[in-house]
């Protein structure tokens, strides 16, 4: 049987700026397997969160198709914008509420998913004193809660301690060995490029790699204004924090 995927086919995105039309995205195309692990590296302003959002379904491209296997569950680098509950507990039930599901599966749901994530034991406590890492599992959490099969990571270590790193790497290994397909878009490699099938670089708007991080960290990758972890790491294996 073949794998479902995310198929993104020559897809371009400008914009009207002050100054002129800014392209955001060149004629990109890749696919993405069901159940793997990609990272979409690249400096700011390289086209990745522009990426997430035509994936995500949040904007449409000005040519080029994206077809995709299920809706996305965006985690975004400020996972605060995403907390709608007073506590985990709440802010959990607020996507299977929406979807009409009954009190009963609520509350089943929302059980299961804080033991998923974690958070059970910060079930009631106001969500906005939790930690960063315990925000981002927050975040993940809503999205389980919606059975979302695809979830994307947008800078998920930015202002994050390295305990709070080791959190959310800790999840996201756990969300990969239960099948999800799961994108993350950073530039801090040395953090979790251990943890990816598949490295993707854009620069100014173009794929300039595609492949395995072994690979990917055979090229220079300096010249793309990325930071080579391998300056103070050996290997693949060693770069995720855990």
């Amino acid at each position: 049987m073949n794998k479902k995927k995310i198929e993104v086919t020559h897809v371009k995105k400008s914009y009207a700026t002050a100054e002129g039309k800014k392209i955001a995205l060149d004629d990109v195309s890749f696919s993405i397997d069901e159940g793997t692990l990609t990272i979409i590296g690249g400096e700011n302003g390289s086209g990745k969160s522009v990426m997430m959002n035509i994936i995500a379904g949040l904007e449409t491209p000005d040519s080029g198709t994206v077809t995709v296997f299920s809706k996305s569950g965006l985690v975004f680098q400020e996972a605060d914008t995403q907390i709608l509950g007073e506590t985990p507990r709440e802010d959990i039930a607020f996507g299977p509420k929406n979807q009409k599901k009954s009190k009963v599966e609520i509350e089943r749901t929302t059980q299961r998913v804080l033991e998923q994530v974690g958070l059970t034991n910060k079930a009631d406590f106001p969500a906005r004193f939790l930690s960063g890492g315990e925000k981002r599992r927050l975040a993940v959490a809503c999205m389980l809660a919606m059975d979302l099969p695809i979830i994307i990571f947008d800078e998920p270590y930015a202002n994050l301690d390295f305990g709070g790193v080791k959190q959310v790497n800790a999840l996201i290994k756990k969300l990969k060995s239960e099948g999800k397909t799961i994108i993350i878009l950073s530039h801090e490699l040395e953090k979790c490029l251990g943890l990816a099938d598949r490295f993707i670089v854009l620069f100014r708007g173009k794929k300039v790699f595609d492949g395995t991080p072994k690979d990917g960290l055979k090229e220079k990758l300096e010249k793309w204004n990325i930071r080579n972890p391998l300056t103070a790491y050996t290997s693949v294996s060693e770069l995720v924090w855990e």
